[in-house]
């Protein structure tokens, strides 16, 4: 199995919620597939390193990583120079989301990038799990409905309008 891991930069270590199930993952040897950004992918990839496990994929937007802690095999994602910002990211992010059996997702709520990849991942029909850290719970995503669900919980409109943009632009 091929794990899509990611989360906010703003969030930079794991809880141990979240150790415990890269702990799972990682005792099941799947591979983990991490982008090379600060934050949640450079944590995610500082503890593969901590427990030396080598099953891990970094996606780096034209093979250029800007994290890569443990010289972990670097997966180049063709991305167009037109792209900037955020879009530039989200193509990369989008490629992980297609390689994937399923998603675990740290998002604290308020990440843009995050729920985009949420997004991604339950249009696929692939299952995500997300630790959703303003409540410290997990939630389990398979539909778009379910990621409503999750943004009950969320009180902030410009997500709820993110969100809305990012659905209308799939259809």
């Amino acid at each position: 199995m091929k794990v899509f891991t990611a989360g906010s930069r703003m969030v930079s270590e794991l809880c141990p919620q979240v150790r415990q199930q890269i702990d799972l993952i990682i005792h099941n040897r799947d591979t983990i597939l991490v982008g090379d950004s600060i934050g949640i992918d450079r944590a995610i990839q500082d503890y593969c390193l901590e427990k030396q496990y080598r099953y891990v994929k970094i996606f780096a937007a034209n093979g250029q990583a800007r994290n890569n802690l443990g010289r972990f095999e670097v997966v180049n994602v063709k991305v167009g120079r037109h792209l900037k910002g955020f879009d530039y990211y989200a193509a990369k992010d989008l490629v992980m989301a297609e390689e994937a059996d399923w998603g675990l997702m740290v998002w604290n709520g308020r990440s843009k990038g995050t729920l985009n990849d949420i997004i991604h991942m339950t249009c696929l029909k692939k299952q995500v799990l997300v630790y959703y850290t303003p409540d410290e719970s997990f939630y389990s995503l398979k539909s778009t409905a379910d990621v409503i669900d999750l943004l009950d919980h969320n009180e902030d409109p410009g997500v709820h309008e993110f969100f809305l943009k990012q659905l209308k632009r799939r259809k």
